[in-house]
């Protein structure tokens, strides 16, 4: 776990590279600052030492009692104002660096977060992947800016002190100093079973988060199915959990901070009892105790300090523990290194120039290892031939889609793009020349115009054109702002059919080589759909188009169909040669006639 840690914690290093001048300026300030506080109650105990006619300090030996003490109350106020002045510097620089390291590590998760493969995301709920971005990553915010460089900060005061207290009386300050050794060894005895316990919070926390979520979005189906008495007792339950969790912690932190409060009252008594005497046998000053009575508070403060930063410094290590975890996720769906892609170029290059031919060879694929969905599927379609997938459900067609767009990787097999397998394609290449229109339309939040743009820096009047073109022009003129109306989450303010609309026209605006389409007029009333065919026969010339189909008049358009069933190619061909065929399309679409069933 040690090794784990420290290699986790050098993958920061280069986050805090940038800011290289503000972590030099406050380490430099660390040895001022303990001085100054080291310092103080050496002038305390000096100015007793003069109003008792005791021995002092050289320079205070010359001086009349009265300018002495007037000259350390100087001398006392300059150092508590240097002190408070360089550690607000140090401060302010500390929680600088720490803002901008924790904004660099969230922007890297989140681009690491959205290159990782929808395997990962499969698998892994959006509340847990929530709370890593922002739970976690301010966790170590607050270990870098208050804990990291305190826990610097107090050793540094540590080791001033006690040179101070063992160059003015060595007894008492090995004393002292040995009084540490206890502390010591009870934080490092706590620290594994809380950082144990922190993780658990973390995890507990993840599935509030993902709870919380799942309910939020599923609100409409909660309420229509009365669920609310039921998922609200499964929240309870998590909630629970969490608390159960938090409370296993909480016991920790009270006991180490009792523990040094203990241990410090331990020895302000040792020192009075041994420095008491010292005094009655007049080998010590009273000055000279009571610095050390005051050395001995100053030098639990950093104990207590680190105390109070265990918690944090410990959530931290958890934080970064659970950073690291979603760091080190490997990125399966990437282009290939520059080395091996630069042999593909002159394909590539040509690829990008050609119509569209899509080739399946051998592909095999499935999401468990024991359930497979695709099984030796081979097929090829030729440029501007329009193909339909249909079969029944489970039999692998939107599953072939996502293998085309390569969302997935195939386990065997390979899926060629114009002749060039697309694993050596880059993928902005590939997703450029691939449109996909989904039955289930996802908009983002913002306004129509930037939903229809996503990445195209269109100029606002073509853009307004473009969507007239496509049929946009009644949604366009319904809403108050036209193409600048704001949409609320995932749209909607807008119907299912309107939704579909935007989503089949900024595909159109791009202009691909090969269209993919599941069911894309689905959600569109018939009006609608009529506005919208007349653009997708426009669309669809001399493109390639692969359509997963339900309804026969789609099916009956395409030149040629693939049924699946299992993940097996079972039958091709056009609509009346399968018909004719009597096989499994036939069973299908005479059961979809008859009203029994969908393709």
């Amino acid at each position: 776990m040690a090794r784990l840690d420290r290699q986790r914690l050098a993958r920061l290093l280069p986050y805090l590279g940038r800011d290289r001048r503000r972590l030099i300026l406050s380490l430099v300030l660390l040895l001022p600052v303990a001085g100054a506080a080291a310092v103080q109650p050496l002038l305390v105990g000096q100015a007793i030492a003069v109003l008792r006619g005791e021995p002092t300090l050289a320079w205070l030996r010359t001086l009349p009692e009265g300018s002495a003490l007037r000259l350390l109350v100087l001398a006392l106020l300059v150092a508590v104002l240097v002190r408070l002045a360089l550690q607000g510097l140090q401060t302010y620089n500390v929680q600088a660096v720490g803002q901008r390291l924790t904004s660099r590590i969230r922007d890297d998760l989140f681009a690491h977060a959205m290159a990782l493969s929808l395997r990962f995301h499969d698998r892994t709920p959006v509340g847990k992947l929530l709370t890593r971005l922002t739970s976690d990553v301010d966790a170590l915010a607050e270990v870098f800016g208050s804990g990291a460089v305190g826990v610097l900060a107090d050793l540094v005061t540590l080791v001033v002190i006690a040179a101070t207290m063992l160059a003015i009386e060595w007894r008492l300050g090995l004393l002292l100093l040995a009084a540490q050794v206890p502390v010591v060894i009870g934080m490092l005895w706590l620290q594994r079973r809380y950082r144990r316990a922190n993780y658990r919070v973390r995890e507990e926390l993840s599935q509030l988060n993902a709870d919380l979520q799942e309910n939020l979005q599923g609100l409409e189906v909660v309420q229509m199915f009365r669920r609310e008495q039921e998922n609200s007792a499964r929240f309870a339950a998590t909630t629970d959990q969490y608390r159960r969790a938090v409370t296993g912690t909480i016991l920790y932190e009270s006991a180490i901070s009792a523990f040094i409060e203990w241990v410090a009252l331990l020895a302000v008594a040792a020192v009075l009892a041994l420095g008491g005497t010292m005094v009655t046998t007049g080998s010590l000053g009273l000055g000279t105790l009571t610095t050390f009575i005051l050395f001995s508070q100053r030098l639990f403060d950093p104990l207590r300090q680190l105390a109070e930063r265990f918690t944090q410094i410990q959530g931290g290590l958890t934080a970064v523990e659970r950073i690291g975890e979603l760091l080190e996720q490997p990125i399966e769906i990437a282009d290939l290194p520059a080395s091996d892609r630069s042999s593909a170029a002159a394909r590539v290059a040509e690829a990008a120039r050609s119509p569209g031919e899509v080739v399946f060879e051998g592909v095999c694929f499935s999401y468990r290892p024991d359930e497979p969905i695709l099984t030796d599927l081979s097929f090829r379609i030729s440029p501007g031939e329009h193909v339909a997938l249909v079969g029944p459900t489970g039999s692998g067609k939107t599953t072939v889609i996502r293998l085309l767009c390569r969302l997935y990787e195939p386990q065997a097999g390979r899926i060629l793009l114009d002749g060039v397998d697309i694993r050596e394609l880059p993928l902005a290449t590939l997703r450029r020349r691939l449109g996909v229109v989904l039955q289930d339309t996802f908009l983002f939040s913002g306004s129509i115009a930037d939903n229809l743009r996503l990445d195209a820096p269109i100029p606002a009047k073509e853009l307004e054109a473009m969507a007239t073109g496509l049929g946009l022009s009644g949604l366009i003129s319904r809403l108050p702002a036209g193409l600048a109306s704001e949409l609320r989450e995932r749209g909607g303010n807008l119907s299912s059919g309107e939704r579909q609309l935007l989503a089949v026209a900024r595909v159109a605006i791009r202009d691909p080589s090969v269209l993919v389409m599941d069911e894309a007029t689905a959600f569109l009333d018939p009006a609608t759909e009529a506005t919208l065919q007349r653009d997708l026969d426009r669309l669809l010339q001399e493109r390639t188009a692969i359509v997963i189909a339900h309804r026969l008049a789609t099916v009956e358009a395409a030149d040629r169909i693939l049924v699946l069933r299992k993940g097996r190619l079972v039958e091709e061909g056009s609509h009346r040669e399968l018909r004719a065929n009597g096989g499994l399309y036939a069973r299908l679409a005479e059961l979809q006639e008859r009203g029994l069933a969908a393709l």
